[in-house]
């Protein structure tokens, strides 16, 4: 499994900006192919079609959060052990370890580096994977 290239990554992030920014650093900079959404509901019902390899959720959207999208996203066939990186300003060490303690593998706080976030996803895709 350690061995299995990063390609796939599903993102849901409300804030248009946000989503613009990361997800131009994640597919021009760093070569992945993305699916983007809007909410955690719209990562839910693009999870099985899409079939990534690592899903990073934000944690505050409208519709369902990041924490209920992971939740509903683990009970899907075949998604009990993707890794899922939040991507949050909550990011106070209690904070932090309720989300790892929700399945999550990693935080990455806001604001990022856009130029430094696939360099840390792949990091994190890496230490997940060994």
């Amino acid at each position: 499994m350690a061995d299995t290239p990063l390609q796939r990554i599903l993102y849901a992030e409300d804030e248009t900006d946000i989503q613009e920014v990361a997800s131009m650093a994640l597919e021009a900079v760093g070569g992945y192919e993305m699916k983007i959404c809007n909410n955690g509901q719209e990562a839910v019902e693009a999870a099985v079609a899409f079939n990534p390899d690592l899903i990073i959720l934000d944690v505050m959207m409208p519709i369902m959060d990041g924490p209920t999208a992971l939740e509903e996203i683990r009970k899907l066939e075949g998604f009990a052990n993707i890794p899922a990186i939040f991507m949050t300003a909550k990011v106070q060490p209690q904070e932090v370890a309720e989300y790892i303690a929700m399945g999550a593998v990693e935080v990455i706080p806001k604001p990022f580096d856009p130029m430094n976030l696939p360099v840390t996803v792949q990091a994190i895709w890496e230490r997940a994977n060994r």
